[in-house]
């Protein structure tokens, strides 16, 4: 299947093309573009057709699926133009930046019968099943709490991430990854019990926050994150045993062999777990859902969840 990008965003060269290659299910056809200097970077290392403009890439017929990196402000409005002319939609997470375009572009992708995906690498790769399977089996005892902090230093001068217009700040940004895992973890009930975005004079987007979770049986996940915070990728599980911690638990990249640490009675063991290609699995769960209904439908589900999740902490 032939497959587009919307956008000559860092993520898409320096991600997406490296594992796109890896894949052999999609065929790159070209790069839209309005700055042609990026563009030329992306053909001198990936090949590949360079479109003027982001709707001539749309509207090539040859073009089946298209990959849309933009920032989170331009989610809607370019995926809406992709679903309507038929093809098929990746979206870098988040997938709009409010829950009624979100809840828009599904009802437009199933009256279509198109396969949308939110590019949220981390949910693939397989260090979630294998510490899953270390608290299954009873190593830290019963989960009291779950921790999960995602933040980074700030950005340069005019990074989209600071800028309201452009579907900036950090719950859109980096908010969406712990509050994802925080409700994998609790499961389908978990709900926001208490959430909160900072702000600072210097800037019209929230730059830091946080929430909490807590599912039905009563088990609570405090979630951190910030676009302008000394970095942290880190999962902490409290067990009535002993305690499980882990850091790149949202980021790691193709290669990287994760490490956890669990403490019991002062005493801390290290356990290597596996290493994985997550932008490549990603890209082909994207390859499922739009050829097995059940996993397309599945889909539909996954992302208004996660809108309505965030929207709930957007709303206070």
């Amino acid at each position: 299947m032939k497959i587009g990008i919307l956008g000559t965003s860092e993520i898409a060269f320096r991600r997406f093309l490296p594992a796109l290659e890896k894949d052999k299910n999609f065929t790159y056809v070209g790069v839209a573009t309005r700055t042609s200097v990026k563009a030329q970077k992306f053909q001198e290392t990936f090949g590949g057709k360079i479109y003027n403009g982001y709707d001539e890439l749309i509207n090539d017929k040859s073009i089946e699926a298209v990959y849309v990196p933009l920032p989170p402000a331009l989610h809607y409005e370019w995926g809406k133009k992709v679903l309507e002319v038929g093809k098929h939609l990746m979206l870098e997470k988040p997938f709009t930046t409010e829950l009624k375009d979100t809840e828009k572009l599904i009802e437009l992708a199933k009256s279509k019968n198109l396969a949308v995906h939110e590019n949220y690498m981390f949910v693939y790769h397989k260090q979630l099943s294998e510490i899953a399977k270390i608290i299954e089996d009873g190593k830290i005892g019963d989960v009291r709490l779950y921790r999960i902090a995602f933040g980074f230093p700030k950005r340069a001068e005019g990074d989209f991430r600071y800028v309201k217009e452009l579907g900036g700040g950090s719950l859109l940004d980096c908010g969406g990854y712990p509050l994802k895992l925080a409700s994998m973890l609790l499961g389908s009930t978990a709900k926001i019990a208490t959430s909160n975005l900072n702000y600072t004079k210097d800037y019209d987007v929230d730059l830091f926050g946080s929430a909490t979770l807590i599912n039905d049986a009563g088990v609570t996940a405090q979630v951190s994150f910030g676009m302008d915070n000394s970095y942290k990728c880190e999962l902490e599980v409290w067990g009535s045993k002993g305690v499980l911690k882990t850091n790149r638990i949202l980021t790691a990249p193709a290669g990287y062999v994760p490490i956890v640490e669990i403490t019991i009675d002062n005493e801390t063991e290290e356990i290597k777990l596996s290493e994985d290609d997550t932008f490549l699995k990603s890209i082909d769960d994207f390859w499922e859902c739009i050829n097995n209904q059940e996993s397309k439908e599945k889909k539909y589900k996954e992302i208004i969840e996660q809108a309505k999740i965030v929207q709930k902490v957007k709303e206070g």
